[in-house]
């Protein structure tokens, strides 16, 4: 059976390694690919980005060199944003487009004006924690841990730039079905979530879980459900029309 590549973009502050442990738990026929940003895990280096559509066209080019169709993308946060762009750069690139956008936990590119006011420009270090503890996605020990937080905060800070200074095109829709799951206690609203719908022309569908931000990793089970289903459809369909 014909593997497809899933490709996971990271939430603000982490590393593609937060989609390590998915591997185990997804069927064979999916290859998963968690894709590392710029200053981060072991890319640590490298400068970090502010530019969301110049990260994503660098992103795309160096998949490119090994991506086989079909493959999907996955982003949770401002993963979703990035995996939205880089769907769209390696169209550009002239790669067929994913079977499948999935974009979790944010609201869509055309209704952030609302989601994102008071995250355009980096915050206090102070008020940095502040913003981690309320997502309820870090524990008390690692936001006091004044060492691991000075290699945390720099990414934070070009990642709130990278939503902050992000504004949407006008553009050809993709093609492709965008699937979009949300919290239910998240700060996106319905609303915020169905306006995926803008970005294809394809079907559509918004998957609502249980929990807050981090609903990805409170319900693990029901988002790799979420995934496994909808990829079974596309890659069923692609396998009829490769033997045919």
């Amino acid at each position: 059976m014909t593997q497809l590549t899933l490709l996971c973009l990271p939430y603000s502050g982490a590393s593609a390694m937060v989609y390590s442990r998915w591997r185990r738990k997804l069927p064979e026929w999916i290859k998963l690919q968690p894709v590392e940003l710029p200053g981060r895990g072991a890319r640590f280096g490298e400068p970090l980005h502010t530019d969301m559509r110049r990260l994503a066209r660098q992103l795309a080019e160096e998949q490119l060199v090994t991506l086989k169709a079909p493959y999907a993308l996955f982003g949770h946060s401002l993963g979703a944003l990035l995996a939205c762009e880089m769907a769209h750069a390696l169209r550009s690139l002239g790669s067929p487009e994913p079977v499948a956008l999935f974009a979790s936990g944010t609201a869509a590119p055309t209704m952030r004006a609302d989601y994102d006011r008071g995250f355009a420009e980096p915050k206090s270090d102070a008020e940095l924690i502040e913003q981690l503890r309320s997502l309820n996605g870090t524990s008390e020990e690692v936001l006091a841990n004044a060492e691991l937080m000075s290699l945390t905060l720099p990414v934070l800070r070009a990642d709130f730039l990278l939503c902050g200074r992000f504004e949407p095109v006008e553009r050809a829709p993709l093609k492709c079905p965008v699937h979009v799951l949300g919290g239910k206690a998240d700060r996106a609203s319905t609303e915020q979530l169905i306006g995926w719908s803008r970005e294809t022309r394809g079907s559509f569908s918004v998957d609502m879980l249980a929990g807050g931000h981090f609903f990805i990793h409170e319900h693990e089970a029901k988002v790799l459900k979420v995934i496994k289903d909808q990829l079974d459809i596309h890659h069923r369909r692609h396998a009829i029309v490769a033997s045919a």
